[in-house]
């Protein structure tokens, strides 16, 4: 029982990683298991790296934002080479009306990368497992070996993906777009730990619900997504390298602000991550999977996808239920998902609280081709 509890969501985390990276966004079949083993180590230990590293050194959600979009560049950059292949599983996903030929690259896949990676493949299931584990969401799960441990495999994983594309592609990006990929990934990381000791000022007011979160979440995201998987006529880049503009900007906004208000809670976070999801769920079903093969199976298989994400949903959204409801008080320095503090007597003295709110980085003590002939489009990861 001591063990489950302690490497539960150590596991839990290396096993969602992949799944919602690939399986739920349709670009593997449940058929295509073996495969999900082999890209485990990449994702799953990039899952944990993120949040690891984020927990352990004080950062919160913006620190982990920028290590996601780090690992978004460094999978589809330097180990799949995705970002510059222009045959990558034998699709030209760089030369629409986005490409920029200085840079070999192309605007709107560099944008769907950052979407899927940061948001699907790395926050979303941090998001979900973090609620399960009540009292652990904010602390380190792995020791230090663990950490290195941890390390080791991630590298191993992605050497084992550089090794089989490049043993089936045949393709090696340019020293300068390896270089160029290094300085930004490095800046990424960089940005991610100065923002630590970030701590913005408390907002008058009352967070949304959590469903009106969620719903946005999902409008948002949907918005984005289905499009892009949906339309496959040139004359919609731009339009939507606009959109992504759009709903990043306003959907950073929209949370940094309403998790600066009061009642703001880890119901909230769950809330985000369904919306997120769902919009997975529905966008997996109009897409190809890299490998082909029967339409049936495809359909069957993001059928079972979906019905796994959904029981993951309602075990993360049950576990948040002793979260205050919106709009109630919350003791400053107490993490969302505690239990409220008992009011000490008249009599008592009432020690001082935390510094910070939710997130503020305080650790708390641990507790117990692209043609519309192709049809909608696949995105290698």
């Amino acid at each position: 029982m001591a063990s489950t509890r302690r490497f539960g969501p150590v596991i839990a985390l290396f096993l969602l990683a992949p799944l919602v990276g690939e399986f739920l966004l349709g670009n593997l079949t449940v058929a295509e298991s073996g495969l999900g083993i082999v890209l485990a180590p990449l994702y799953g230990c990039g899952a944990l790296l993120v949040r690891e590293a984020a927990r352990r050194y004080g950062g919160g959600w913006p620190t982990m934002a920028l290590l996601a979009a780090a690992y978004a560049l460094i999978e589809e950059g330097p180990v799949d080479q995705l970002l510059w292949n222009d045959s990558y599983a034998g699709q030209d996903l760089l030369h629409g009306p986005s490409f920029l030929p200085g840079l070999g690259m192309s605007v709107e896949l560099t944008q769907a990368i950052l979407a899927l990676h940061t948001v699907w493949s790395i926050l979303v299931p941090i998001a979900l497992v973090e609620c399960w584990v009540k009292g652990r969401g904010r602390t380190p799960w792995l020791g230090r070996t663990g950490f290195a441990l941890t390390c080791v495999v991630y590298v191993l994983g992605a050497g084992l993906v550089f090794w089989g594309n490049y043993a089936e592609e045949h393709f090696l990006a340019s020293p300068a777009q390896l270089a160029l990929a290094g300085v930004v990934i490095a800046t990424l990381v960089v940005l991610a730990f100065r923002v630590r000791s970030w701590r913005p000022a408390p907002l008058a007011g009352s967070a949304p619900a959590p469903w009106l979160v969620g719903a946005a979440a999902f409008a948002g995201t949907g918005l984005y997504w289905g499009p892009s998987v949906l339309v496959t006529s040139d004359a919609y880049e731009w339009v939507g390298v606009a959109v992504w503009c759009v709903v990043a900007v306003a959907g950073v906004r929209a949370v940094l602000r309403w998790s600066r208000m009061r009642g703001w809670g880890q119901r909230h976070v769950c809330a985000l991550a369904a919306g997120a999801l769902l919009t997975y769920v529905w966008t997996a079903f109009p897409v190809r999977p890299e490998s082909g093969g029967s339409l049936t199976a495809d359909l069957v298989s993001n059928a079972v996808c979906a019905v796994i994400a959904l029981a993951v949903l309602q075990r993360a959204w049950a576990a948040t239920r002793e979260d205050p409801a919106p709009g109630a008080p919350r003791a400053q320095g107490v993490p969302p998902g505690a239990p409220a503090p008992v009011p000490p007597p008249p009599t008592q003295i009432t020690p001082p609280a935390l510094p910070g709110g939710p997130d503020d980085g305080v650790i708390p003590p641990a507790g117990p081709s692209r043609s519309a002939e192709s049809g909608p489009r696949s995105y290698g990861g």
